[in-house]
Protein backbone atom coordinates (compact mmCIF):
# COMPACT_ATOMS: atom_id res chain seq x y z
CA UNK A 1 0.00 0.00 0.00
CA UNK A 2 1.17 3.58 -1.18
CA UNK A 3 0.19 7.00 0.92
CA UNK A 4 -0.74 9.43 -1.63
CA UNK A 5 -3.12 12.26 -1.52
CA UNK A 6 -6.41 11.87 -3.71
CA UNK A 7 -5.07 14.22 -6.33
CA UNK A 8 -1.87 11.79 -6.92
CA UNK A 9 -4.49 9.13 -6.66
CA UNK A 10 -6.28 10.10 -10.00
CA UNK A 11 -2.82 11.26 -11.55
CA UNK A 12 -1.89 7.84 -10.66
CA UNK A 13 -4.94 6.18 -12.27
CA UNK A 14 -4.99 8.59 -15.48
CA UNK A 15 -1.01 7.44 -15.77
CA UNK A 16 -1.37 3.74 -15.98
CA UNK A 17 -4.88 3.75 -17.85
CA UNK A 18 -2.77 5.51 -20.39
CA UNK A 19 -0.49 3.18 -20.22
CA UNK A 20 -2.62 -0.23 -20.48
CA UNK A 21 -4.70 1.07 -23.78
CA UNK A 22 -3.16 3.53 -25.97
CA UNK A 23 -6.52 4.74 -27.39
CA UNK A 24 -6.63 6.60 -24.21
CA UNK A 25 -6.39 10.09 -24.88
CA UNK A 26 -7.06 13.34 -22.39
CA UNK A 27 -8.85 16.87 -23.41
CA UNK A 28 -9.59 19.94 -21.14
CA UNK A 29 -8.61 22.97 -20.83
CA UNK A 30 -4.60 23.84 -19.31
CA UNK A 31 -4.14 20.09 -18.45
CA UNK A 32 -1.14 19.67 -20.89
CA UNK A 33 1.88 22.07 -19.86
CA UNK A 34 0.21 23.16 -16.89
CA UNK A 35 -1.31 20.00 -15.62
CA UNK A 36 -5.08 21.27 -14.72
CA UNK A 37 -5.86 24.03 -12.04
CA UNK A 38 -5.50 20.94 -9.70
CA UNK A 39 -2.25 19.49 -11.38
CA UNK A 40 -4.50 16.08 -11.41
CA UNK A 41 -2.86 15.56 -14.76
CA UNK A 42 0.69 16.72 -14.01
CA UNK A 43 3.46 15.33 -15.73
CA UNK A 44 1.51 13.28 -18.21
CA UNK A 45 2.29 15.22 -21.11
CA UNK A 46 6.03 14.97 -21.02
CA UNK A 47 5.30 11.20 -20.68
CA UNK A 48 2.77 10.60 -23.35
CA UNK A 49 3.18 13.38 -25.94
CA UNK A 50 0.30 16.66 -26.91
CA UNK A 51 -0.88 14.24 -28.84
CA UNK A 52 -2.61 12.20 -26.42
CA UNK A 53 -2.40 15.14 -23.77
CA UNK A 54 -4.67 17.83 -25.33
CA UNK A 55 -5.12 21.32 -23.90
CA UNK A 56 -8.20 22.40 -25.59
CA UNK A 57 -10.29 26.24 -26.23
CA UNK A 58 -12.20 27.35 -23.86
CA UNK A 59 -15.16 25.37 -24.64
CA UNK A 60 -16.41 22.96 -22.88
CA UNK A 61 -18.87 22.03 -25.67
CA UNK A 62 -16.45 21.73 -27.75
CA UNK A 63 -14.39 19.61 -25.93
CA UNK A 64 -17.57 16.70 -25.17
CA UNK A 65 -18.65 17.01 -29.20
CA UNK A 66 -14.40 16.20 -30.23
CA UNK A 67 -14.52 13.34 -28.08
CA UNK A 68 -17.76 12.53 -29.00
CA UNK A 69 -16.08 12.17 -32.54
CA UNK A 70 -13.08 10.56 -30.80
CA UNK A 71 -15.33 8.01 -29.62
CA UNK A 72 -16.81 6.82 -32.73
CA UNK A 73 -13.05 6.27 -34.19
CA UNK A 74 -12.85 4.02 -31.71
CA UNK A 75 -10.92 6.01 -29.29
CA UNK A 76 -11.42 6.55 -25.14
CA UNK A 77 -11.50 10.39 -24.48
CA UNK A 78 -11.09 11.41 -20.99
CA UNK A 79 -12.61 14.73 -20.45
CA UNK A 80 -11.55 17.37 -17.50
CA UNK A 81 -14.08 20.16 -16.86
CA UNK A 82 -11.92 22.78 -15.18
CA UNK A 83 -14.48 23.31 -12.77
CA UNK A 84 -17.91 21.61 -11.95
CA UNK A 85 -19.85 25.39 -12.52
CA UNK A 86 -18.31 25.25 -16.32
CA UNK A 87 -19.93 22.09 -17.48
CA UNK A 88 -23.17 23.51 -18.25
CA UNK A 89 -22.20 25.08 -21.55
CA UNK A 90 -21.83 20.92 -22.26
CA UNK A 91 -25.15 20.04 -20.83
CA UNK A 92 -26.51 19.66 -24.30
CA UNK A 93 -23.95 17.56 -26.27
CA UNK A 94 -24.06 15.34 -22.82
CA UNK A 95 -27.58 14.84 -22.15
CA UNK A 96 -28.48 14.63 -26.12
CA UNK A 97 -25.86 12.75 -28.01
CA UNK A 98 -23.22 11.22 -25.11
CA UNK A 99 -26.23 9.32 -23.37
CA UNK A 100 -28.10 8.60 -26.53
CA UNK A 101 -25.86 7.52 -29.31
CA UNK A 102 -25.41 3.74 -27.89
CA UNK A 103 -28.87 3.13 -27.63
CA UNK A 104 -30.05 5.08 -30.65
CA UNK A 105 -27.75 3.13 -32.80
CA UNK A 106 -28.89 -0.58 -31.04
CA UNK A 107 -25.41 -0.85 -29.76
CA UNK A 108 -23.59 -0.25 -32.92
CA UNK A 109 -21.57 2.94 -31.50
CA UNK A 110 -19.96 2.83 -27.89
CA UNK A 111 -19.28 5.71 -25.82
CA UNK A 112 -16.43 5.06 -23.65
CA UNK A 113 -16.21 8.47 -22.69
CA UNK A 114 -15.22 9.60 -18.87
CA UNK A 115 -16.18 13.12 -17.85
CA UNK A 116 -14.35 14.45 -15.46
CA UNK A 117 -15.16 16.97 -13.08
CA UNK A 118 -13.77 18.57 -9.71
CA UNK A 119 -16.96 18.90 -7.57
CA UNK A 120 -18.53 20.29 -5.01
CA UNK A 121 -18.04 22.77 -2.22
CA UNK A 122 -15.85 23.60 0.89
CA UNK A 123 -12.77 25.40 -0.51
CA UNK A 124 -13.79 29.02 -0.57
CA UNK A 125 -13.99 29.41 -4.65
CA UNK A 126 -15.64 32.03 -6.44
CA UNK A 127 -19.19 31.53 -7.98
CA UNK A 128 -19.31 28.64 -10.76
CA UNK A 129 -16.76 27.36 -8.80
CA UNK A 130 -18.70 25.07 -6.42
CA UNK A 131 -21.52 23.43 -7.57
CA UNK A 132 -23.36 19.92 -7.01
CA UNK A 133 -24.96 18.91 -10.40
CA UNK A 134 -25.20 15.37 -9.76
CA UNK A 135 -29.07 15.21 -10.05
CA UNK A 136 -29.65 16.55 -13.39
CA UNK A 137 -26.99 13.81 -14.81
CA UNK A 138 -27.97 11.09 -12.66
CA UNK A 139 -32.11 11.59 -14.04
CA UNK A 140 -30.42 11.07 -17.61
CA UNK A 141 -30.17 7.32 -18.84
CA UNK A 142 -27.29 6.26 -20.62
CA UNK A 143 -24.85 7.79 -18.12
CA UNK A 144 -22.78 6.34 -15.50
CA UNK A 145 -22.38 8.61 -12.46
CA UNK A 146 -19.75 8.05 -9.91
CA UNK A 147 -18.54 10.08 -6.84
CA UNK A 148 -15.59 9.04 -5.02
CA UNK A 149 -14.42 9.83 -1.30
CA UNK A 150 -11.32 8.56 -0.80
CA UNK A 151 -7.74 7.95 -2.90
CA UNK A 152 -8.01 4.26 -3.35
CA UNK A 153 -11.81 4.45 -4.55
CA UNK A 154 -9.90 7.55 -6.58
CA UNK A 155 -7.59 5.28 -8.27
CA UNK A 156 -9.39 2.56 -8.66
CA UNK A 157 -13.09 3.79 -9.97
CA UNK A 158 -11.19 6.30 -12.43
CA UNK A 159 -9.12 2.77 -14.08
CA UNK A 160 -12.64 1.12 -14.31
CA UNK A 161 -14.57 4.11 -15.34
CA UNK A 162 -12.02 4.28 -18.17
CA UNK A 163 -11.89 0.95 -19.11
CA UNK A 164 -15.89 0.94 -19.37
CA UNK A 165 -17.78 0.98 -22.66
CA UNK A 166 -20.13 3.37 -20.73
CA UNK A 167 -20.11 7.04 -20.56
CA UNK A 168 -19.27 8.25 -17.35
CA UNK A 169 -19.46 10.93 -15.16
CA UNK A 170 -16.92 10.84 -12.49
CA UNK A 171 -16.92 13.44 -10.05
CA UNK A 172 -14.15 14.47 -7.57
CA UNK A 173 -14.54 16.03 -4.25
CA UNK A 174 -12.36 19.11 -5.02
CA UNK A 175 -11.94 20.15 -1.10
CA UNK A 176 -10.50 16.01 -0.73
CA UNK A 177 -7.89 15.97 -3.57
CA UNK A 178 -5.13 16.75 -0.61
CA UNK A 179 -6.71 14.33 1.41
CA UNK A 180 -4.08 11.35 2.36
CA UNK A 181 -5.37 7.48 2.12
CA UNK A 182 -3.30 3.74 1.61
CA UNK A 183 -3.85 3.17 -2.25
CA UNK A 184 -2.79 -0.54 -3.82
CA UNK A 185 -1.04 0.89 -7.00
CA UNK A 186 -0.58 -3.23 -7.52
CA UNK A 187 -3.31 -4.98 -7.10
CA UNK A 188 -4.97 -6.07 -10.52
CA UNK A 189 -7.64 -3.97 -11.47
CA UNK A 190 -9.99 -7.57 -12.13
CA UNK A 191 -9.72 -7.99 -8.55
CA UNK A 192 -11.05 -4.37 -7.40
CA UNK A 193 -14.46 -3.96 -6.10
CA UNK A 194 -16.80 -2.86 -9.18
CA UNK A 195 -17.19 0.95 -9.32
CA UNK A 196 -21.11 0.42 -9.27
CA UNK A 197 -21.16 -0.79 -5.68
CA UNK A 198 -21.82 0.73 -2.53
CA UNK A 199 -19.28 -0.03 0.36
CA UNK A 200 -20.05 0.04 4.35
CA UNK A 201 -17.91 2.20 5.34
CA UNK A 202 -18.56 1.61 9.06
CA UNK A 203 -21.27 -0.82 10.54
CA UNK A 204 -24.03 -0.16 13.20
CA UNK A 205 -26.73 -1.12 14.29
CA UNK A 206 -29.06 1.59 15.07
CA UNK A 207 -29.01 3.97 12.31
CA UNK A 208 -27.77 4.10 8.62
CA UNK A 209 -26.25 7.28 7.69
CA UNK A 210 -26.21 6.66 3.58
CA UNK A 211 -23.98 9.87 1.62
CA UNK A 212 -21.02 10.18 -0.85
CA UNK A 213 -18.10 12.32 -1.69
CA UNK A 214 -16.63 14.15 0.81
CA UNK A 215 -19.59 14.33 3.23
CA UNK A 216 -18.56 10.41 4.14
CA UNK A 217 -15.60 12.03 5.97
CA UNK A 218 -18.80 13.83 7.73
CA UNK A 219 -20.88 11.19 8.09
CA UNK A 220 -17.41 9.11 10.18
CA UNK A 221 -17.12 12.27 12.48
CA UNK A 222 -20.87 11.93 12.73
CA UNK A 223 -20.62 7.96 13.93
CA UNK A 224 -18.00 9.06 16.18
CA UNK A 225 -19.48 11.46 17.94
CA UNK A 226 -23.00 9.39 17.69
CA UNK A 227 -21.03 6.73 19.28
CA UNK A 228 -20.04 8.86 22.30
CA UNK A 229 -24.00 9.25 23.00
CA UNK A 230 -24.37 5.29 22.91
CA UNK A 231 -25.66 5.15 18.99
CA UNK A 232 -24.25 3.17 16.86
CA UNK A 233 -24.67 4.21 12.88
CA UNK A 234 -24.00 2.20 9.84
CA UNK A 235 -22.38 4.85 7.34
CA UNK A 236 -22.76 3.78 3.72
CA UNK A 237 -21.20 5.07 1.07
CA UNK A 238 -23.31 5.36 -2.38
CA UNK A 239 -20.26 5.86 -4.45
CA UNK A 240 -22.45 5.25 -7.92
CA UNK A 241 -24.79 7.76 -7.84
CA UNK A 242 -26.23 6.38 -11.28
CA UNK A 243 -27.03 3.02 -10.83
CA UNK A 244 -27.61 3.56 -7.14
CA UNK A 245 -26.02 -0.27 -5.72
CA UNK A 246 -29.93 -0.91 -3.68
CA UNK A 247 -29.31 -3.88 -2.54
CA UNK A 248 -26.25 -2.90 0.12
CA UNK A 249 -28.73 0.02 0.48
CA UNK A 250 -31.58 -2.21 1.30
CA UNK A 251 -29.78 -4.86 3.64
CA UNK A 252 -28.50 -2.11 5.78
CA UNK A 253 -31.77 -0.35 6.35
CA UNK A 254 -33.06 -3.79 7.30
CA UNK A 255 -30.51 -4.19 10.02
CA UNK A 256 -31.40 -1.03 11.56
CA UNK A 257 -34.50 0.49 10.37
CA UNK A 258 -33.46 3.97 10.60
CA UNK A 259 -32.42 6.06 7.98
CA UNK A 260 -30.38 9.44 7.38
CA UNK A 261 -29.01 10.70 4.00
CA UNK A 262 -27.02 13.63 3.54
CA UNK A 263 -25.18 15.49 0.62
CA UNK A 264 -24.08 18.98 -0.22
CA UNK A 265 -26.67 19.95 -3.02
CA UNK A 266 -29.75 20.72 -2.55
CA UNK A 267 -32.46 19.45 -1.38
CA UNK A 268 -35.69 19.89 -4.00
CA UNK A 269 -35.61 16.05 -6.41
CA UNK A 270 -31.49 15.46 -5.35
CA UNK A 271 -30.13 12.25 -4.90
CA UNK A 272 -31.38 11.73 -1.29
CA UNK A 273 -34.73 12.26 -2.41
CA UNK A 274 -34.37 9.29 -4.71
CA UNK A 275 -32.87 7.02 -2.61
CA UNK A 276 -35.32 7.61 0.16
CA UNK A 277 -38.49 7.14 -2.22
CA UNK A 278 -36.65 3.82 -3.46
CA UNK A 279 -36.22 2.59 0.30
CA UNK A 280 -39.57 3.63 1.22
CA UNK A 281 -41.23 1.25 -1.85
CA UNK A 282 -38.77 -1.70 -0.95
CA UNK A 283 -38.12 -1.34 3.09
CA UNK A 284 -41.32 0.06 4.21
CA UNK A 285 -41.82 -2.85 6.54
CA UNK A 286 -38.50 -2.91 8.39
CA UNK A 287 -38.23 1.09 9.39
CA UNK A 288 -38.75 2.03 12.37
CA UNK A 289 -39.35 6.13 11.44
CA UNK A 290 -39.69 8.44 8.57
CA UNK A 291 -36.18 8.62 6.38
CA UNK A 292 -34.61 12.09 7.10
CA UNK A 293 -32.51 14.67 4.19
CA UNK A 294 -29.87 16.50 5.55
CA UNK A 295 -28.85 18.63 2.56
CA UNK A 296 -27.29 22.05 1.00
CA UNK A 297 -30.19 24.94 1.39
CA UNK A 298 -32.43 25.38 -1.82
CA UNK A 299 -30.39 28.47 -2.83
CA UNK A 300 -27.76 29.24 -5.19
CA UNK A 301 -24.16 28.42 -4.15
CA UNK A 302 -23.61 31.42 -1.01
CA UNK A 303 -20.03 33.39 -1.47
CA UNK A 304 -17.47 31.78 0.11
CA UNK A 305 -17.62 33.28 3.48
CA UNK A 306 -21.35 31.93 3.79
CA UNK A 307 -20.55 28.27 2.50
CA UNK A 308 -20.21 26.77 6.64
CA UNK A 309 -23.82 27.53 7.24
CA UNK A 310 -24.68 26.11 3.28
CA UNK A 311 -22.91 22.15 3.83
CA UNK A 312 -24.25 20.01 6.30
CA UNK A 313 -21.90 19.62 8.94
CA UNK A 314 -21.70 17.08 11.88
CA UNK A 315 -24.07 19.62 14.27
CA UNK A 316 -27.03 19.20 11.63
CA UNK A 317 -26.41 15.29 10.83
CA UNK A 318 -26.53 14.39 14.45
CA UNK A 319 -29.74 16.61 14.70
CA UNK A 320 -31.36 14.18 11.78
CA UNK A 321 -30.26 10.95 13.81
CA UNK A 322 -31.74 12.39 16.77
CA UNK A 323 -34.76 12.58 14.75
CA UNK A 324 -35.26 9.27 13.50
CA UNK A 325 -34.23 8.11 16.78
CA UNK A 326 -37.09 9.78 18.20
CA UNK A 327 -34.63 11.78 20.91
CA UNK A 328 -35.02 15.08 21.77
CA UNK A 329 -33.00 17.50 19.16
CA UNK A 330 -32.30 21.04 19.61
CA UNK A 331 -31.69 22.90 16.00
CA UNK A 332 -33.79 25.37 15.44
CA UNK A 333 -36.41 25.93 12.79
CA UNK A 334 -33.87 28.49 11.02
CA UNK A 335 -31.73 25.44 10.76
CA UNK A 336 -33.95 23.01 9.15
CA UNK A 337 -32.37 19.63 9.08
CA UNK A 338 -33.59 19.12 5.41
CA UNK A 339 -32.04 22.07 3.97
CA UNK A 340 -35.51 23.31 3.24
CA UNK A 341 -34.79 27.14 4.18
CA UNK A 342 -35.98 29.15 1.07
Amino acid sequence: MTQMTLGKALNAGLRQAMRDDDRVVLLGEDIGALGGVFRITDGLKDEFGAQRVIDTPLAESGIVGTAVGLAFRGYRPVIEIQFDGFIYPAFDQIVSQVAKLHYRTQGRVKMPITIRVPWAGGIGAAEHHSESPEAYFVHTAGLRVIAVSNPDDAYRCLRQAIASDDPVIFFEPKRLYHHRGEVDLEAPLADAAPMGLARVVREGTDATLITYGAMVSTALDAADAAADEGVSLEVIDLRSLSPVDYDTVAAAVRRTGRVVVAHEASREAGVAAEVIASITEHCFEYLESAPVRVTGHDIPYPPAKLEKHHLPDLDRILDAVDRVMDRPHSLSPASDTTGAQR
